[in-house]
């Protein structure tokens, strides 16, 4: 594998966008922006803090059913990583407002025709 494409300026700023506008939609419970962030796929895995949805049909009856936040979050320790032009991982810590606990999150995006889309993601706390 040639490693000199991973971790492109241009790769690394979309995906930071795409991240942040991720992350205002989470805040703002935006449902509709929430679900097209995710592969519209059976194969689409997220493990929640105490959920987890197999498959976009399950993420987005979870969406719908889940209120909007009642915190704010604080993000800390933005990781993001391009493992070439159309693969790159999100991880972040974060901080919420209602919970002296620490948050972690993990994201895989890729690029497929409809743009960057998340495949995978992990959230937990300790």
């Amino acid at each position: 594998m040639d490693t000199r494409s991973f971790d492109d300026p241009a790769v690394l700023a979309e995906l930071g966008a795409v991240f942040e506008a991720y992350e205002q939609a989470l805040m703002c419970n935006d449902v509709a922006a929430l679900n097209a962030f995710f592969w519209q796929d059976e194969r689409t895995t997220r493990y929640g803090i105490a959920d987890r949805q197999w498959g976009i049909t399950e993420l987005v009856a979870y969406r719908a059913a889940t209120p909007a936040p009642n915190f704010t979050r604080k993000l800390e320790h933005l990781r993001l990583h391009a493992f070439g032009p159309d693969m790159a991982v999100a991880q972040v810590e974060f901080v919420r407002s209602d919970t002296p606990l620490r948050g972690f999150q993990t994201q895989t995006w890729v690029r497929l025709p409809e743009g960057w889309r998340i495949v995978a993601a992990h959230v937990s706390m300790r």
